[in-house]
């Protein structure tokens, strides 16, 4: 039986009748936020990783309803107008983006580390993205565009 959830993605509530079985990642994309991606659905490539409360979560395991009430940021949520956001911005500088389907999770869970360590060691990188397969490459421009963000954002703090 359907029911009314009312979700608050990218500063903006929307009401949707869904199913109590319907999962994050099917609600966001039905709303027309296609980046996160379904893959594997099973929560092993983190292709689906959107923030709730600023945290990373794995949309295609999270029911909806378990969001409600709860602040929701997919990746489009992050850029303001046409300015993308220094996470989004290094990833395209460090040229770590190939065939982009494993980028929109990847962003988030790096923009949820530098939200709370904008100085990350390379283990500290490699951990928050354990989670996220891309197999285009290679992870090493990847830790590059991380460091780099991180780099952008001490230095904004700073002024």
């Amino acid at each position: 039986m359907k029911q009314v959830i009312a979700l608050k993605i990218n500063g903006n509530t929307y009401e949707v009748a869904g199913e109590p079985r319907d999962t994050l990642l099917e609600i966001v994309r039905q709303l027309g936020f296609k980046g996160a991606k379904e893959a594997c659905g099973l929560g092993e490539c983190g292709a689906c990783t959107v923030l709730v409360e600023g945290l990373p979560v794995l949309a295609c395991l999270t029911l909806a309803i378990e969001a409600e009430g709860k602040e929701i940021t997919t990746v489009e949520g992050l850029a303001a107008g046409q300015d993308l956001h220094p996470v989004q911005q290094a990833f395209v500088e460090q040229g770590a983006i190939q065939c982009g389907f494993c980028t929109p999770g990847m962003i988030m869970a790096a923009k949820s580390l530098l939200d709370d360590n904008p100085d990350p060691a390379r283990t500290d990188i490699d951990q928050a993205l354990g989670g996220h397969l891309c197999r285009c490459t290679g992870y090493v421009k990847i830790r590059k565009a991380v460091q780099a963000a991180g780099e952008v954002l001490r230095s904004a703090k700073e002024r």
